[in-house]
């Protein structure tokens, strides 16, 4: 017999879903920073074994859109909704559990099993975690609860078995070599954006966006030209900093992880050019790979 099965991982902003995406399926594939959307597409991650073969997909925290990225972004959450064997629905200790409860309103509606896990228990008491657990006992009956730290992986692997029970029978749906749906340019694309995130604050993260303009394969290294877009000229200045120092610093540490990712040496070189308005603009959007009507 042998098992086969999407597992979507939804939930709010910064309760801990790319880590526990990473730690189900061994590898760093989505970037973790404490900023809030810091996960902007939908990325598939696969675990196999000669018995199953588990598809998860890592999404971007549930919010209310203000502008078209971000409605782009909501649509890889309400599409993981709708086609998941299985639904992971995150969250802490932390955050409030009517934090935007509509979408609690729709998993109490659907017939998909849900596994809801509360992250982050070790900072909390084990008294405030049974009085969670019983409130959300409440508000979603039909689920199975698991509290775990997904950054210390205490209990993953009791959410990964509980995943296997739920799984239907059925073959591969990909190759069973195959880690990730991404290749390696968008995993480069993601690698400089968790370094903008990491080294700058305020709007600046949530105003740019990544493209690799070259990837060549040389015999002994990756040869990648990359271009980093901000909405207005003052972002530049600032993506730049003083004589390049701040663009040389994120170059670093990127070039840096992208050798650890490829197991391979890269020569890279960024750019920043100014893209007016790209989070409001349909056309650019679709060129960076979202989603939209």
């Amino acid at each position: 017999m042998h098992k086969s099965g999407f597992v979507n991982i939804i939930g709010n902003p910064n309760v801990g879903k790319s880590t526990l995406m990473n730690a189900l399926v061994g590898e760093k594939l989505s970037i973790i920073t404490a900023k809030a959307q810091t996960t902007r597409h939908r990325i598939m991650g696969i675990v196999n074994s000669k018995d199953f073969q588990v598809v998860f997909s890592d999404t971007p925290g549930i919010l209310r859109p203000n502008y078209k990225l971000q409605e782009s972004m909501m649509k890889f959450v309400n599409t993981a909704i709708g086609d998941a064997d299985v639904i992971l629905y995150v969250t802490d200790v932390v955050e409030k559990y009517d934090k935007n409860g509509e979408y609690i309103t729709r998993l109490q509606q659907i017939d998909t099993p849900v596994i809801l896990v509360i992250n982050k228990i070790d900072l909390t008491t084990q008294e405030a975690l049974d009085g969670l657990v019983e409130t959300w006992k409440k508000l979603l009956p039909k689920a199975i609860i698991y509290p775990i730290s997904a950054q210390e992986k205490f209990n993953v692997d009791g959410v990964f078995k509980r995943i296997l029970s739920f799984l239907p029978e059925s073959p591969a749906y990909y190759d069973k070599d195959t880690l990730t749906d991404r290749n390696l340019r968008f995993f480069a694309t993601e690698i400089i954006r968790e370094k903008i995130l990491l080294n700058y604050s305020k709007e600046i993260p949530y105003c740019t966006e990544a493209t690799i303009e070259q990837f060549r394969e040389d015999e002994d290294m990756y040869r990648i030209e990359a271009v980093i877009h901000v909405a207005r000229d003052s972002q530049k200045g600032i993506i730049i900093g003083s004589g390049g120092s701040a663009l040389k610093r994120i170059s670093m540490q990127a070039r840096k992880d992208m050798e650890d990712f490829f197991e391979k040496k890269v020569f890279l070189r960024i750019f920043v050019k100014v893209n007016p308005d790209w989070r409001e603009n349909p056309q650019q959007l679709k060129n960076f790979g979202y989603i939209l009507e």
